[in-house]
């Protein structure tokens, strides 16, 4: 189990039945990066490195977890408890997606009662020797991250980004505000980061130059990967295949999970 004893906020305490040994927040300072692809790549790497893996995607008002992992229908609970739905390869899911009717049904909430959904997915959730938990995270440093740094122990923090310098310039303040709460930075996993040529392999900058290794030098964290845009990743989700990829540029980042150990 985590140890808080050290942190200054009082931390929520897990239901009685759950067993989490880490808890990994996957966050960005801005929206459109692929957060959630990178969380779920993580999970799977995880997976398949023979760890439990549970996730918590804390993106209530745009959650996208359940669909990469092909789940569907309702979460379901017991007395005092709520049930994370189970992926293919074995990873446990919650998410605001399974308390609606339909995945097009919005959540029409304010910022306190959100944040207080996201506590109880870590509360009341029964997770079952997880090794890892890991949240998605939802853009920006508001109601929602604070809650979740100050209520719930984080063990560590992964920054995802994208070559844009004005991308980088946002995420900035998240690695600030992880620093301003006393979480470690784990490092930074730049995606979209550039387009391999299928026919010559030759490397496009899509965006144009990278600043990501100047933020993670700046800010004395590593960068943990460069992933490429894979324009076949839209039909290996449709396809309900997710938890069968393994990509070698995301090797490093697993490692520095795993190094928690």
């Amino acid at each position: 189990m985590v140890d808080n004893s050290s942190s200054i906020f009082e931390k929520a305490k897990l239901h009685p039945k759950s067993r989490v040994k880490h808890v990994i927040a996957v966050l960005s300072g801005k929206g459109g990066v692929g957060k959630s692809f990178v969380t779920a790549l993580l999970a799977t790497h995880l997976t398949q490195e023979g760890f439990r893996v549970g996730i918590l995607d804390a993106d209530v008002l745009g959650p996208s977890i359940p669909k990469i992992f092909h789940l569907s229908g309702k979460a379901e609970g017991g007395e005092g408890y709520i049930l994370p739905q189970m992926s293919r390869g074995e990873i446990q899911v919650i998410s605001a997606a399974m308390l609606l009717d339909g995945h097009e049904e919005p959540i029409l909430w304010r910022g306190p009662l959100v944040s207080d959904l996201v506590r109880q997915f870590y509360t009341d959730v029964f997770w079952h020797e997880v090794d890892y938990l890991l949240i998605d995270m939802p853009p920006g440093t508001g109601d929602i991250a604070l809650t979740t740094f100050q209520k719930i122990p984080v063990s560590g923090i992964v920054i995802v980004t994208s070559p844009q310098q004005l991308v980088a310039n946002i995420v900035a303040k998240a690695v600030k505000m992880a620093s301003m709460l006393r979480i470690p930075v784990l490092g930074i996993v730049e995606n979209m980061a550039y387009v391999k040529c299928p026919h010559c392999g030759t490397i496009i900058d899509l965006f144009g130059s990278s600043y990501s290794k100047d933020l993670a030098d700046r800010y004395h964290v590593p960068l943990l990967a460069q992933l490429p845009v894979m324009n076949e990743m839209s039909q290996i989700i449709d396809e309900g295949n997710f938890e069968t990829m393994r990509i070698a540029e995301l090797e490093e980042a697993v490692k520095a999970l795993i190094a928690l150990e």
